[in-house]
């Protein structure tokens, strides 16, 4: 729970007769404990939404690099204060979930594209038998093709270098990561619903620490999820490109998974990404293969 108050000073008339004047403020304040959406985190404090309501706040915390943007995160407040006009605390966190459904979300549009027939695909040279995969797909037949909507702020179509994503990378490949990170953050506290941040988030820390990369992927795989509800046994083939960042969000998820030690589940993930991009652009069947052999996650994977 909060409480909102405003605090408004009308002119008053000083001891030399002219008058003072006050900005108006509101204030609100948390009670313990609160929910809160996490929208962005920088070394020490988060960007917070207040669940249920269009209330900000800044959450100041010495574990907010451990904050996801997505996640819901329980608080008890300690210290709060107004600072540049924005309502702040401090406190403990408590603890931190993925629950996507909560968060009020607009689902992503899927667009449909066409059909998509498994007889004009090519399965391998001319009467070689075809795998098991490939006879699933024909025995099912036609299936319609759609492409999910992306969301994409702080782009600017009309400028050749103001894709947010590709500036993040650049940063990336220089060594900034920072930097790089900042970009991407920026693009989730715009909107959670910018996949391909989350995605690249999760990039960014996949070599040293895959249980922070998970989170990240996971919650664009959800918030894509979302969208699914109307997708029946469609695909949503790489080749839209609007489908990618979903597809790289469910790619990295069950690579993480994989080097977790959860190869039941990291199986799963590729299936189903088999299945709704039966081309397979990202190698998933490779890692199938792989996972029903027993065999570890290796970084050429």
């Amino acid at each position: 729970m909060h409480f909102t108050f405003d605090v408004e000073y009308n002119a008053i008339v000083a001891s030399v007769g002219k008058p003072l004047w006050v900005l108006r403020m509101s204030i609100s304040t948390l009670t313990s404990p609160a929910e809160l959406v996490v929208l962005s985190v920088k070394r020490s404090e988060a960007r917070c939404r207040l669940l249920g309501s269009g209330t900000f706040f800044i959450f100041r915390t010495n574990n907010a690099w451990d904050l996801v943007p997505g996640e819901t995160v329980t608080v008890r407040p300690h210290k709060q204060w107004i600072y540049a006009k924005q309502s702040c605390f401090s406190g403990d966190l408590v603890s931190a979930r993925l629950d996507v459904a909560i968060l009020d979300l607009v689902p992503l549009r899927l667009e449909r594209q066409g059909i998509w027939d498994p007889k004009e695909e090519f399965w391998g040279e001319e009467g070689e038998p075809l795998d098991e995969r490939a006879r699933q797909l024909m025995a099912w037949g036609p299936r319609p093709e759609f492409e999910m909507e992306q969301v994409l702020p702080l782009n600017d179509p009309d400028d050749p270098d103001g894709d947010p994503i590709i500036s993040s990378n650049e940063l990336k490949d220089t060594g900034n990561y920072l930097a790089a990170r900042q970009i991407l953050l920026e693009l989730c506290e715009s909107d959670l619903r910018c996949l391909d941040a989350h995605a690249h988030l999760g990039n960014l820390v996949f070599d040293e620490s895959p249980a922070d990369a998970v989170r990240h992927y996971e919650v664009g795989l959800r918030i894509g999820e979302l969208s699914l509800a109307g997708l029946g046994d469609g695909l949503l083939p790489w080749g839209w490109i609007d489908n990618r960042p979903f597809l790289r969000c469910m790619h990295g998820f069950g690579l993480c998974l994989w080097r977790l030690g959860r190869k039941e589940e990291a199986e799963r993930a590729f299936d189903r990404l088999l299945w709704l991009n039966p081309a397979d652009n990202q190698g998933a069947r490779f890692n199938v293969a792989s996972l029903r052999a027993g065999e570890a996650w290796e970084r050429s994977s």
